[in-house]
């Protein structure tokens, strides 16, 4: 099961994220949710949430 860990504003930005932890061996998905508003859900397995939310925060604090 997926799981939405951040809602990002660009695709940029969704991208980013994902590059940085799929680097760290996690599995990423990026799902549009609102193509006028150009806002993106990152996923990740429900199984590796905590890590992943550990290394969002380190990601988005740097």
């Amino acid at each position: 099961m997926w799981t939405v860990i951040y809602i990002a504003p660009t695709a940029k930005i969704a991208e980013s994220i994902k590059n940085r932890l799929t680097q760290e061996g996690f599995l990423v998905k990026i799902r549009p949710i609102n193509v006028s508003k150009q806002q993106y859900e990152i996923l990740v397995p429900s199984g590796e949430l905590e890590e992943v939310q550990e290394m969002l925060n380190n990601i988005l604090n740097s």
